[in-house]
């Protein structure tokens, strides 16, 4: 397609397609570890005794490392140059990888997971960073579609692959496998995307990430003991006023300096808040839920790792086909009403699947996941691009740092908040009458648990309560998550600002995307 450069426009980079090419490879590494991991997660949790806490570390390890160092990444990127810093941070991830695949205990697997958190942190935001400076308004909503549409295809091919490994080698393979990825995605950052950075963007702040991972950390921490400690409990609520100390003094501190890292005045862009802030609920529904999925399909349902994968490709392929679709659906209804459209059919997906029961066969499944990859496509493209629309040119690195640090801090407190909500209806639904006391902790540490002590033990009647609580759990995690995303709808139809629905034609005459616009007022 012809591209028409209007007077004051620069010139498009003539390798753009290719770069975005080496971009797609980075970002299929990322997708394929996050997924990989999920259905992993119930073999591993059998084979080293990993609780629904442990399990739920395993997960946030990596996402509290990746939210909390991506503010830093995006302006090391910015000063040093965003394709070194992108091999770079695929480099580390691949030390974590074969980190992972060596590990023998929890302990070790949590360590990788960090070493992994790392890498991604320099991978993900830096992938996001340069997509302004490659293309303009007319063609970045199609750029951040096909980056979306890589990221979310290596999110079936993981549980596909990693459950065909799980099948056939031990649990390691899962992280083994990420090697030739990452050497596809470095050789494809090397030879295909141009060298861009901002040498005058503000240096690393040292204290200013440490507050942010320790303020971060505490507050996941929190979150993931209180089921088992309580909400009362002394050392949660410590761990809470600690979270609440550093995070508030990180603003502060952000507010008082001259450069900040983390760019308080992004916050008050009204397009790029309100985009930021739909992107992140979306994170924290597909982490909820991509958490609670894997145990469902394998310890209820009964599928293998294998089968596990292959059934979670309906919420994948309506991802895929929700991201193709989103820019000409934004072309013509404009971005508020795509996004709030895509919240309430999540919604929508989410409330549907809080129906299920113990006796539901995997069609009803299949169809809310379809619907909810839908939703997750329609309202995560749009408001993606509409943040990175906001974005100054000269701040691209430390914005989309600043985006993708929300996404992610959405994504750990959905893993921590709603796999808390989950372990603690399970464990207050489990019938361990007449077990010991021993083995009925054991049991209430995870349906996986449940289903072993069962087996052990010869009692079908524990099998059978720790499907229904199981499922009771699922549902009210569910429940939570279709209330968020209808909040958010209404909120996005509210205040969102909108694409303008006019358009004009390029040199080919074929019509072109309207570039995001911001409110007057920023």
């Amino acid at each position: 397609m012809a591209t028409v450069t209007h007077v004051g426009e620069t010139p498009p980079n003539p390798r753009r397609w290719w770069a975005l090419g080496a971009l797609v490879a980075s970002m299929l590494v990322l997708g394929f570890d996050t997924t990989i991991l999920n259905v992993a997660l119930p073999t591993m949790a059998g084979q080293l005794g990993a609780t629904t806490s442990q399990q739920q570390w395993m997960a946030d390890a990596y996402v509290v490392v990746f939210a909390s160092l991506m503010l830093p990444a995006g302006l090391l990127g910015d000063r040093f140059g965003r394709r070194r810093m992108l091999v770079t941070g695929l480099v580390v991830f691949l030390a974590g990888s074969v980190m992972g695949a060596l590990a023998d205990d929890v302990t070790w697997v949590v360590a990788a997971r960090t070493v992994m958190g790392v890498g991604a942190a320099l991978v993900m935001p830096l992938a996001m960073s340069v997509l302004p400076s490659l293309f303009g308004p007319a063609e970045r909503t199609r750029a951040v579609g096909v980056v979306s549409a890589a990221s979310a295809l290596g999110l079936p091919l993981g549980p596909i692959i990693g459950g065909w490994l799980l099948d056939h080698f031990w649990w390691g393979s899962v992280f083994l496998i990420n090697v030739p990825m990452v050497a596809i995605g470095v050789a494809a950052c090397v030879f295909l995307l141009p060298e861009t950075s901002d040498p005058a963007s503000p240096r690393v702040d040292v204290l200013s990430t440490v507050l942010t991972a320790t303020g971060l950390g505490a507050l996941i921490y929190a979150i993931i003991e209180a089921p088992d400690r309580g909400w009362g409990d002394p050392l949660v609520l410590v761990l809470l006023g600690l979270a609440v100390v550093l995070i508030g003094s990180l603003v502060l501190r952000e507010r008082r300096v001259e450069r900040p890292m983390l760019d308080m005045e992004l916050l008050t862009h009204r397009g790029f808040l309100l985009n930021a802030t739909a992107a992140t609920l979306v994170m924290f529904v597909l982490s909820g839920l991509m958490f609670v999925l894997p145990p469902y399909l394998q310890a209820v349902l009964g599928n293998d790792a294998f089968g596990t994968g292959l059934r979670m490709l309906p919420m994948m392929g309506g991802l895929m086909i929700a991201a193709r679709a989103a820019q000409p659906c934004v072309a013509r209804f404009g971005s508020r009403a795509v996004v709030s459209a895509g919240l309430v059919v999540l919604a929508f997906a989410a409330l549907l699947g809080s129906r299920t029961t113990v006796h539901d066969g995997y069609g009803f499944t299949a169809l809310w996941l379809s619907i909810a990859g839908l939703g997750f496509g329609f309202s995560v493209v749009p408001s993606m691009d509409g943040a990175l629309g906001a974005l100054p040119a000269d701040r691209a690195g430390s914005g989309s740092g600043l985006l993708m640090t929300l996404r992610q801090v959405g994504g750990a407190i959905g893993i921590a908040l709603l796999g808390s909500l989950l372990a603690g209806a399970f464990r207050d639904r489990l019938d361990v009458t007449g077990l010991p006391a021993p083995l009925g902790h054991t049991a209430g540490e995870s349906v996986v648990a449940a289903h072993l002590v069962a087996t052990r033990t010869g009692s079908a009647r524990l099998a059978d309560s720790a499907n229904a609580s199981y499922v009771h759990g699922m549902g009210l995690v569910l429940l939570v998550c279709g209330i968020a995303a209808l909040a958010t709808a209404l909120l996005a139809a509210a205040l969102l600002p909108n694409t303008p629905t006019a358009r004009r034609t390029e040199g080919d005459g074929t019509p072109a995307v309207a570039p995001t616009t911001v409110d007057a007022g920023e």
